[in-house]
């Protein structure tokens, strides 16, 4: 399966609304368990003051920064969708995200660039930036949260075309592994108009590179 056929299955995943809580007492206390064995394993230098509290910390901000597992996309977009006669593109830049890399639960964190062609009906503004935030706060990689986010585009507000930038920093590369922390990953999906017709998708690039 494809990075683009895996990224649409996923993001059309009917994952339902628990108040903006993904996990339940039980859970909680396993990941607490789990950062006390941690703790306990680096031994004498842990300052045993200090982190007293850490494990149930460390449950509570994985509660909240995978939240996005709890958002339900339809439901994201319900009711934000508005018949206009707008036929030009609309890009909306710098939409600030933190997310985790799976592989070592570090933060990678930069800028998502989305512009598509309206097909007779356009979104809400601030929808954009809530789904680019339900993808970011789960464990992810950025390649895949870049193609999840045009493909729930494409999808449910059904433009002419659609595409994605995203600009990231990781922690993974900057702090360990290579430490290069001045290194930034871009990657880049886009769908109808946009990957069809390079006119199309060079003007959207020329907004982004002038962010």
């Amino acid at each position: 399966m494809t990075i683009s056929e895996s990224s649409i299955k996923n993001a059309s995943s009917n994952i339902k609304f628990q108040n903006g809580t993904l996990l339940d007492v039980q859970s909680k206390q396993d990941i607490a368990n789990g950062i006390s064995v941690l703790l306990s394993a680096i031994g004498d230098a842990v300052d045993g003051e200090g982190t007293a509290k850490t494990p149930t910390r460390v449950a509570n901000m994985y509660d909240d920064l995978l939240s996005g597992y709890t958002v339900d996309t339809t439901e994201l977009l319900n009711g934000a969708l508005f018949e206009v006669e707008y036929d030009e593109m609309v890009v909306l830049k710098d939409i600030d995200f933190y997310s985790l890399c799976e592989h070592h639960l570090l933060p990678f964190y930069g800028k998502i660039h989305v512009g598509y062609l309206p097909d007779r009906q356009i979104v809400g503004l601030s929808k954009i930036p809530r789904l680019v935030e339900m993808f970011a706060r789960r464990l992810q990689v950025q390649e895949r949260m870049t193609q999840q986010i045009a493909a729930v585009m494409d999808e449910l507000i059904k433009p002419i075309g659609v595409g994605v930038v995203v600009e990231a920093q990781h922690l993974c590369a900057a702090m360990r592994g290579v430490k290069k922390p001045n290194t930034v990953m871009t990657t880049s999906a886009v769908r109808g108009l946009f990957k069809r017709n390079s006119t199309t998708r060079d003007e959207f690039m020329g907004h982004v590179r002038h962010s």
